[in-house]
């Protein structure tokens, strides 16, 4: 679609690439910045060799500009570091809600990270304010743009209702509901759906050299997600995090108050990102459960090399709920971004998943003074 508006020169000035995470928003909005930008294109597409297409796919093309939401205080070297990791490979996770700090165990500065209007007004008004440096369009990518706040959706709503010629923007979501109606009205729109696992188990294997069976495992995690795959394949946690996973449900289950405490105070330790990752894994988990109690052995798991502990659990705990498991640890993973004291809500989560396990119906783990009162 893309290559026939280019073919038959009828761009639109504003696209929205939505979809889930993972899914080549990124990669296809820098693919398509380099075929607007490549004169050397045959039928709509980028020839990807010249020097144009060259210098776009390593984000360092004068026409074409990457933005991502930050945190207020984030430094132009910050930004920079993370534009040359995405310009060597679109699909890395780079944004500072998931990868706060770049080489590091995943410390979260606990900052909101957004688009400020300031950010809107420098960086996309000016970026598309000018005359093209190389005498084609010029070309603005704002990834995660459900991150806007509504002074620079406003500001933001202002450049699409009046486009200059020869500007693009694009627009990517992972949550397209959370922009402006106004704003989605304006821009063409584009889905990007889940990828298969055989077309993930196929890249981890051309592009990481990653081996078939650890990729199979990897591609089953990452629900659909490249970038979480390749997350878990470099991810030094992951091995110790699946472990702590199936030894913290046999824990709940117990539900021996010192071995509760014991271990919240050891998860504790983790940082922010890495509970978050806990929760994930253990969503994952929990989805893997239900699958088996519902489709028995033909379930297609995530978690393979986990088989015979997840039908044993459903075998020995007919009665579990686990809709209600899922319930839980789902508000778990949402009150990490609350300041939610971690050892206090592993501690309410565990015997709120030891009472789900005996089929009753799990309460909120956290209850506002309003709703008590």
């Amino acid at each position: 679609m893309l290559a026939g508006a280019l073919e038959s020169e009828r761009v639109s000035h504003a696209y929205l690439f939505h979809g889930p995470e993972g899914t080549g928003k990124r990669a296809m909005a820098i693919s398509f910045a380099a075929a607007l930008l490549c004169k050397e294109r045959e039928a709509g597409r980028a020839c990807a060799s010249c020097n144009s297409c060259e210098r776009v796919r390593k984000l360092v093309h004068p026409d074409v500009h990457f933005l991502f939401p930050a945190p207020g205080d984030t430094n132009e070297d910050v930004f920079a570091e993370r534009l040359q990791i995405l310009g060597a490979n679109p699909y890395e996770t780079t944004d500072f809600e998931r990868k706060p700090v770049l080489n590091s165990s995943g410390r979260a500065s606990g900052k909101r990270v957004i688009y400020s209007v300031e950010h809107i007004h420098k960086n996309v008004h000016r970026a598309l304010g000018f005359t093209a440096v190389e005498g084609g369009y010029r070309i603005v990518i704002l990834s995660d743009a459900d991150r806007l706040m509504v002074q620079a959706a406003n500001a933001l709503l202002k450049i699409l209702e009046e486009p200059r010629p020869r500007t693009v923007l694009i627009l990517t979501t992972e949550q397209p509901d959370q922009l402006l109606s106004t704003i989605r009205s304006r821009c063409q729109g584009i889905r990007f759906d889940r990828l298969t696992d055989d077309e993930i188990v196929t890249a981890l294997e051309k592009r990481n050299d990653i081996d078939a069976a650890s990729a199979a495992i990897y591609a089953r995690m990452a629900d659909g997600s490249f970038s979480r795959a390749l997350d878990l394949a470099v991810s030094s946690d992951l091995i110790e995090l699946r472990s702590n996973v199936v030894a913290f449900l046999r824990m709940a289950y117990a539900c021996k108050a010192p071995e509760v405490v014991n271990y919240a105070e050891e998860l504790q330790r983790l940082s922010r990102e890495q509970l978050r990752f806990f929760y994930r894994l253990l969503l994952l988990w929990l989805r893997d459960l239900l699958l088996q109690k519902i489709l028995g052995d033909t379930a297609r798991i995530l978690n393979v090399d986990q088989a015979d502990a997840i039908r044993k659990f459903v075998a020995n705990l007919p009665h579990a709920n686990i809709e209600s498991m899922i319930e839980a640890v789902e508000e778990a993973h949402r009150l990490v971004d609350r300041n939610i004291n971690s050892k206090l809500g592993l501690m309410v989560l565990a015997t709120t998943l030891s009472s789900a396990m005996r089929g009753e119906k799990s309460s909120p783990l956290v209850t506002s003074l309003s709703a008590s009162m």
